[in-house]
C-alpha cells in the first residue's frame, strides 16, 4: 500500500480570512490522497480545529502584527517591517525544523513569506500580486516578487476570465510559475427561505474589528427587521438576543453558509475572502472596509465603481444611508464555475 506524502497547510494570522479560504484547498489535499498536517496561531488555529478536528495541528507562531486604533494602517506597517522581516526569517528556519520532526513532503503556505524549503516542494497562495500602497509601489512589489519567487510555484486565488481581484492578482508582470486556480470559497450555493433582513459579519484585526462590532450592534439592535451579527471568534461559543437582533460568536463553515444564503443583505468587510464567498453565493452586500487597509478600499470602491455593491467608511457608517444606497447595486449576479484542475496542481509534489 503506497504512503500518503504528509502536505503542511500554513495560512497567515492576519485576521481569519487567509484560514478561511484555505478550506477549500485543505478539502482538495486530501480528496487527492494526501495526508494533511495544518501549522497555525491564534484565532486561525481555532478555526482550523473546528473545521478539522481530524487533522494534525502544529501551534505555528503567526507574525502577531499589531495595528494602531490612531495611525494609518500603511504607517503602521511600515514601522512594522523590521518585525516583519525577522518573522519571516523565524519562521523559514522552524520550517526546515518541522520538515524534519513531522515527515512533510510538502508546504503550502497562503501568504507566508518565510515557507520555502530546498527540500521539499513549496507553494505560495495569494491573490494579491500587486499591493495597493500610497507610495513606494514599485519597491513593494519588488520586494513581494523577491519571496514569491523562491517558491516552486505561485498559486493566485482568482478566476482568469472573471478577474474578481481586478488588477491585484492581474498586474503587468508575474511572477514566476504563477497558475491561476480558480475563485475558491467554502461554500455552496443553496436553495433556501429568507430568515434574515441582514446579516452582518464582523472581522479583521484589532482595534478595528471591535469598532465595527460596536457600530453594526448600534445599527441594527432596534431595528423591527431580523437581523444577525456573527462575531468572527471561534475561540468562542455565546449567543445572545437583543429584540430582533441575534449576536452569534462564531458560526461553523456549513451553518454560516447557510445563514448567509437565509439572509437578504450581507454587510461585512471587503476582504477578498469574503468577495470570494459572496460570489460563489451571489449575494448583495454593503462593504465596510478595514480603514486604511488599501486593498479593501480598494476592492470595495472597484465593486462599488462596477454598480455591484454599495460601500461606507468605517468612520462614515450609517446604516440608513447605506442600506437605501444599496438598493441602486446589482450585487454578485455572475455565475462563479471555476473548475479547479487539483491533480495537475499536485503534481508538483509528485515531483512532476
Amino acid at each position: 500500500m503506497k504512503v500518503k506524502k504528509r502536505i503542511l497547510v500554513a495560512p497567515l494570522d492576519w485576521g481569519i480570512g487567509h484560514s478561511t479560504r484555505c478550506i477549500p484547498v485543505i478539502n482538495a489535499v486530501i480528496s487527492n490522497n494526501y495526508e494533511v498536517i495544518l501549522a497555525a496561531d491564534s484565532r486561525p488555529l481555532h478555526l482550523l480545529s473546528n473545521e478539522f478536528p481530524q487533522l494534525e495541528m502544529i501551534r505555528f507562531e503567526g507574525y502577531n502584527i499589531k495595528y494602531s486604533k490612531y495611525l494609518p494602517m500603511s504607517l503602521s506597517m511600515i514601522f512594522q517591517i523590521p518585525k516583519i522581516l525577522w518573522n519571516i526569517k523565524k519562521e523559514n528556519s522552524a520550517l526546515e525544523d518541522i520538515i524534519k520532526e513531522y515527515r512533510i513532503d510538502g508546504v503550502i503556505s497562503d501568504n507566508r513569506f518565510g515557507l520555502y524549503s530546498k527540500k521539499v516542494p513549496c507553494v505560495f497562495i495569494t491573490h494579491q500580486l500587486e499591493i495597493k500602497t500610497p507610495s513606494f509601489n514599485e519597491s513593494i512589489r519588488n520586494f513581494n516578487y523577491q519571496y514569491i519567487n523562491k517558491f516552486d510555484a505561485c498559486w493566485v486565488m482568482d478566476d482568469e476570465k472573471i478577474n474578481l481581484a481586478g488588477t491585484l492578482s492581474k498586474p503587468n508582470s508575474l511572477p514566476n510559475n504563477t497558475h491561476y486556480i480558480g475563485i475558491q470559497s467554502r461554500f455552496e450555493k443553496q436553495e433556501t427561505e429568507k430568515k434574515y433582513d441582514f446579516l452582518a459579519i464582523v472581522s479583521g484585526p484589532e482595534p478595528q474589528r471591535t469598532i465595527l462590532e460596536k457600530g453594526l450592534t448600534r445599527a441594527l439592535k432596534d431595528r423591527k427587521e431580523k437581523s444577525l451579527i456573527v462575531l468572527g471568534k471561534p475561540e468562542h461559543n455565546t449567543s445572545n438576543q437583543i429584540g430582533s437582533l441575534t449576536i452569534k460568536s462564531h458560526l461553523d463553515a456549513k451553518d454560516l453558509n447557510t445563514a448567509i444564503s437565509q439572509s437578504e443583505l450581507i454587510i461585512c468587510r471587503s476582504g477578498y475572502s469574503t468577495v470570494m464567498d459572496l460570489a460563489k453565493l451571489g449575494k448583495k452586500a454593503i462593504f465596510i472596509p478595514t480603514p486604511g487597509q488599501t486593498e479593501q478600499e480598494y476592492l470595495a470602491n472597484n465593486f462599488k465603481d462596477l454598480g455591484i455593491c454599495y460601500t461606507q467608511k468605517q468612520s462614515d457608517f450609517n446604516f440608513e444611508i447605506a442600506l437605501k444606497e444599496s438598493k441602486n447595486y446589482t450585487g454578485f449576479n455572475t455565475e462563479i464555475n471555476s473548475k479547479t484542475n487539483w491533480p495537475s496542481l499536485f503534481r508538483l509534489f509528485e515531483g512532476e
